[in-house]
């Protein structure tokens, strides 16, 4: 092979290009040698939230509000996660309490008012308990037979929970049935790992871990116990721990005797298990902070049972046959076929709740009069804009289709239309959605791509850098009060965003390719397939919280490049850093939209498979610092505007 890149460059060249700043505001300036213009706050994202919501809660008098402000975190997150990510003793003591609970409302526990933990006048404290909220977020309760709450390990401090006698023996009925229940499941599960025999549960070993190594960021729990791949708590497979690594739960647990499994790994393996049969990998994140229990699991499949049949046409599926693991995995079996059925008939999408990281599929209902509105107001600034006509966004893609060639050839100050059409429909969608940022991502170089896949060389494409990737980032003016004014630090952080999508594109792409040795090495995770609606995401991303990445959705879609499709090849993304979230009509209308671009992305590579040359130059560095900062790139100053603290 030759040394030179296809710029031309050598490799000394490009290392020397790639110490270089390619931050819009500081162009040509050796990376690192400039004061970073805001300090990171320690405080910022989810720890603040954190102090906020304690805060607030500590307001209320009564204990049920005081709770409900903790569960939400303030608003933040539905109850039921919370309520849900309880261990056994604490959802007992959670009901007693305050009669609060994630199970059938007629056994979540008695309304408001009538809580047996609200003490009567004259009716004596027999123990005092406490409620505090851990700095993961979790609700933590003191119960009965445990000693005080470690506050290490606390937002603020604790609340005195005083517990009468008839709590005591209301607490005692719930736990003995609670683990009662625990110990049949835990039987049960051994029963099923047991008929898999060792080399089934080798197999179900290596399909979890490889769920655990190819997902975003998740904790789990198994009652006290907490399985994650996030972060300095690791002890599964993922950004830290390597496949087979010995601090992997997972790995340590291949050819170890079914007999010397603990009673949480039995379950944490069957219900990883479970929860990948009716859907894939993408499932493990709606378990997301709470509990992975057979019940938690079972309650999940049903909410997901009866969504896909509400959706006309397919066959229904049937409840499960019983609270077994065989009759779960039937079930989970027969909803990942409904889901397909669902997912022609409605669309499916997820809700992403930030704070937490916890995913919900959602079946959404059919589009109304908003998501039609946005529609017809895209498709007016489209024929505005580009040279197609039609009244809806798909008799545009006819439009495009009909003569293709237009994405080849130079358009509206680009040097392809594909640009021109991936820039006007991200702005028109910034203006129409009234969003702060929109961005749309892709590949460079579609001959490129086309080329390498015909010669099968997997491990080339494995190897390109983000530099082979783009993303046209098209923020609303008005985003600079966001950023101190400043039109460098707005461009900064367009900037900041689209090198991070550049990253998504490289990070998806090997997961579309066979899974020969060199793929399966590649860090990748599974590409996308539905879009999701988010709530809170400044959080925990560091780059979200600098960049203040609040609301947004994302649309990906499937191109068939080269004969091949690819997952999450390209899509949509518009975000809010503050105000009103986006909802499920604002997501239908920016799907169809994304649909558009992909069909032109897939026009594209087939005009490129035919031997038509199509490179995407644009959207680099310097074009973001002129289109949002203006004037020549070269004249950018290292200033940009007041300093900016993470929050």
């Amino acid at each position: 092979m030759s040394g030179l890149s296809e710029r031309g460059e050598s490799r000394r060249q490009i290392n020397a290009r790639k110490r270089i700043s390619r931050r819009p505001s500081r162009l040509g300036i050796p990376a690192g040698t400039v004061k970073p213009d805001r300090e990171f706050d320690p405080e910022a994202g989810f720890p603040g939230l954190l102090k906020r919501t304690w805060q607030r809660a500590e307001e209320e008098d009564g204990l049920r509000p005081f709770v409900e402000v903790l569960l939400t975190l303030d608003g933040h997150v539905p109850a039921d996660v919370q309520l849900r990510a309880l261990t056994a003793a604490e959802e007992a003591a959670l009901h007693v309490l305050c009669g609060l609970g994630w199970r059938t409302p007629e056994t979540a526990g008695p309304a408001a008012g009538d809580v047996p933990g609200e003490r009567p006048d004259g009716e004596e404290t027999a123990f005092l308990g406490e409620i505090g909220l851990s700095t993961s977020g979790r609700i933590v309760l003191r119960v009965p037979s445990q000693g005080p709450l470690k506050k290490d390990g606390l937002v603020g401090g604790v609340r005195r929970v005083p517990w009468t006698d008839r709590a005591l023996r209301a607490y005692g009925e719930r736990m003995r049935a609670a683990e009662a229940r625990l110990e049949e499941t835990a039987a049960d599960c051994r029963r099923w790992l047991d008929e898999q025999g060792p080399e089934g549960r080798d197999e179900l070993l290596a399909q979890v871990r490889e769920a655990a190594l190819r997902n975003a960021p998740f904790v789990l729990y198994q009652q006290e116990r907490q399985y994650t791949n996030f972060r300095e708590a690791n002890n599964l497979t993922g950004k830290t721990l390597w496949p087979g690594h010995p601090d992997c739960v997972l790995s340590s647990l291949r050819g170890l005797p079914l007999d010397l499994w603990s009673d949480h790994d039995v379950q944490l393996v069957v219900c990883l298990t479970l929860l990948i049969r009716s859907a894939g990998f993408g499932r493990v994140e709606e378990a997301n902070n709470t509990q992975l229990t057979v019940d938690h699991v079972a309650h999940m499949l049903e909410r997901i049972r009866q969504g896909y049949n509400g959706v006309p046409g397919g066959t229904p599926v049937p409840p499960a046959a019983a609270p077994t693991v065989a009759a779960l995995n039937d079930l989970a079996v027969a909803l990942r076929a409904r889901r397909a059925e669902a997912g022609r008939g409605a669309q499916l999408y997820r809700e992403i709740h930030g704070a937490l990281m916890h995913k919900i599929e959602r079946v959404a209902q059919a589009p109304g009069e908003r998501a039609r509105a946005r529609e017809d107001a895209m498709v007016a600034r489209l024929t505005e804009r580009l040279s197609l006509s039609g009244a809806t966004l798909h008799e545009l893609g006819e439009d495009l289709a009909a003569a293709p060639g237009r994405l080849a050839e130079p358009a509206g100050g680009f040097g392809t239309g594909l640009e021109h059409l991936v820039h006007e429909t991200v702005a028109a969608v910034t203006e129409v959605f009234e969003a702060d940022f929109t961005m749309s991502r892709g590949m460079r170089s579609l001959p490129a791509l086309i080329e390498a896949l015909r010669e099968e060389r997997w491990s080339e494409i494995c190897d390109w850098d983000i530099t082979r990737f783009f993303c046209c980032v098209v923020p609303s003016p008005s985003a600079a009060r966001h950023y101190g004014g400043s039109a460098a630090g707005l461009a900064d952080a367009a900037w900041a965003m689209s090198s991070r999508m550049q990253y998504n594109s490289w990070h998806f792409i090997a997961g579309n390719l066979p899974r020969t040795d060199e793929v399966t090495a590649r860090d990748h995770f599974v590409p996308p397939t539905i879009p999701d609606v988010a709530f809170y995401s400044d959080q925990h991303h560091h780059g979200h919280v600098n960049n203040k990445v609040r609301f947004s959705i994302r649309s990906p879609q499937a191109v068939e490049v080269g004969g091949r499709v690819f997952d999450g090849f390209i899509d949509l993304r518009l975000l809010r850093c503050a105000g009103t979230p986006f909802d499920e009509q604002d997501l239908l209308a920016v799907h169809r939209v994304s649909a558009l671009v992909g069909r032109a992305t897939g026009l594209a590579a087939a005009l490129a498979a035919a031997g038509t040359p199509l490179e995407v130059t644009a959207f680099d560095s310097p074009w973001h610092w002129s289109a949002i900062a203006g004037g020549d790139p070269g004249s950018a100053s290292t200033g940009t505007g007041p300093v900016r603290r993470a929050s």
